[in-house]
């Protein structure tokens, strides 16, 4: 799936709302902790306000980074041009002579490795020359 222009729209919502949250928490403690008129219990019913809305900012900040790391994850396709005329032939293992299937190549490093399913023998695939 492609990231769209909403996707990150979306994410630019939710970073906006946290910064909204974490302002408005952080001056509602800073009011708090001030102590005005010697009202104890606004001030920690304001404090109270003023950490959940801390909170709250911080996990729209984790949502937002989770959010946009999973829509840009991309499968990568590697494609293969042979030149000329190609003829398939069954390969087989050079230590044991086992038949080898497509499923017993992997990429590795950008170099075909080849493990055969029966000696368990690990060897780099290397293609003859033409001429």
């Amino acid at each position: 799936m492609k990231p769209t222009t909403w996707m990150y729209v979306g994410a630019v919502i939710l970073l906006l709302l946290a910064a909204a949250g974490i302002c408005v928490g952080g001056f509602i403690l800073l009011g708090a902790s001030g102590g005005a008129q010697g009202v104890t219990e606004v001030g920690s019913a304001g404090m109270c306000v003023g950490a959940i809305a801390l909170v709250g900012g911080i996990a729209l900040i984790i949502l937002a980074a989770r959010k946009t790391k999973q829509e840009t994850a991309q499968n990568v396709t590697l494609k293969i041009d042979l030149p000329g005329e190609t003829k398939i032939e069954a390969m087989k293992c050079r230590s044991c002579g086992g038949e080898l299937t497509a499923d017993n190549i992997k990429l590795v490093n950008g170099a075909p490795m080849v493990t055969c399913p029966y000696c368990n023998t690990i060897y780099q695939l290397t293609e003859e020359p033409k001429w």
